[in-house]
Formats: C-alpha cells, sequence, structure tokens
C-alpha cells in the first residue's frame, strides 16, 4: 500500500545493524528531522553520530533523504561525514531511487525510514525499498510538517491503524 509502512519502530536508533545484515540492508536511507534529530534542537546528535559508526561497522551506509535545502542539511550532516540527498521532493521517489541505483543497490537492500507516512513512507513505498516508520522525536513539528500530520492522522482512519499501530522496541512488521 501507498502509505502503509513495512515496519514499525520506536526510534531509529533502535534498529540493530546484526539484524539488517541479516536481512540484506546495505544502505539505511533516512529522513532527517523527527528521525534522525528532534528539528528545533540537536541533542540527539551524538546519538546520530554513534548510530552511524555502528552501521558502518557492519557495512551498512546511512545516507539522508531529506525535503530541506543543501545548506541547512549540510550544516547539521557534514561534520559527522554522512551523506544526504538534500530538495528530495518526497514524497516523490526520484531521489530515493536515483541514490540507491547510484550505490549499485537492489530495491531490497535499501531501508528507507522516517516518521511521516505521507513523505517518508510514500515515497519509500514508490521507490519499492523497505520502509520503516518511527515515533517522531519530538511531539512539536514546523509549520509546514502539522498539515501533513492532520492529513496523517485520516489515512491512518482510512487505513484501519488509528488504534493499531504499535512502535515496538525492535523491528517488526507494521
Amino acid at each position: 500500500m501507498l502509505f502503509r509502512p513495512k515496519y514499525t519502530i520506536d526510534t531509529i536508533y533502535n534498529l540493530d545493524p546484526q539484524k539488517l545484515n541479516e536481512m540484506g540492508i546495505k544502505a539505511v536511507f533516512s529522513d532527517l528531522d523527527n528521525t534522525l534529530l528532534a528539528w528545533n534542537k540537536f541533542e540527539t546528535a551524538k546519538e546520530m553520530d554513534n548510530f552511524n559508526q555502528e552501521l558502518a561497522k557492519a557495512g551498512i551506509t546511512l545516507v539522508v533523504i531529506s525535503n530541506n535545502n543543501a545548506q541547512r542539511v549540510g550544516k547539521v550532516l557534514d561534520p559527522y561525514y554522512i551523506e544526504f540527498v538534500a530538495k528530495s521532493r518526497k514524497p516523490l521517489p526520484f531521489a530515493i531511487t536515483k541514490k540507491r541505483e547510484a550505490m549499485g543497490l537492489k530495491k531490497e537492500q535499501v531501508m528507507m525510514v522516517g516518521d511521516q507516512l505521507i513523505t517518508d513512507m510514500q515515497a519509500g513505498n514508490l521507490a519499492g525499498v523497505n520502509t520503516v516508520l518511527v515515533k517522531p522525536l519530538v511531539e512539536t513539528d514546523k509549520w509546514n510538517t502539522r498539515i501533513n500530520r492532520f492529513l496523517e492522522k485520516i489515512i491512518f482512519f482510512f487505513l484501519g491503524l488509528s488504534h493499531r499501530v504499535t512502535f515496538k522496541k525492535e523491528l517488526s512488521n507494521g
């Protein structure tokens, strides 16, 4: 389905690199705001750095796929040497597909992680990669994301997920 995640998990930081390897995952594509970092504060930057290093040790590449501009994303990620694609135009799948192909990976070797159905899950599903929905790191959102959150409630309702999505500590089917 277009918006339905394949997996749900509390936080991206609970992804286990060893389990990802067992699944054949070679790259974790991730949203930035409220998935890797709180959109309005950067306390999770150290956790993001540690996560990136753990993935790298397991031979998995972390790539941020963001709708933000390159200056904003680069300012946050460049100190940690994390690859990114800015202005990705999610929910369109083109940035995910282009980056996956540039890395020489098959669809099943990539996992798209994000906190929004309308942008992250839709883009990942349209690109044909594994999708993982996480809880937003903080309760608040930028003004433009609040519109998406309102629409997500409607989508959750129509998918029959409004009371059934449970975010688990470990990777599990959504």
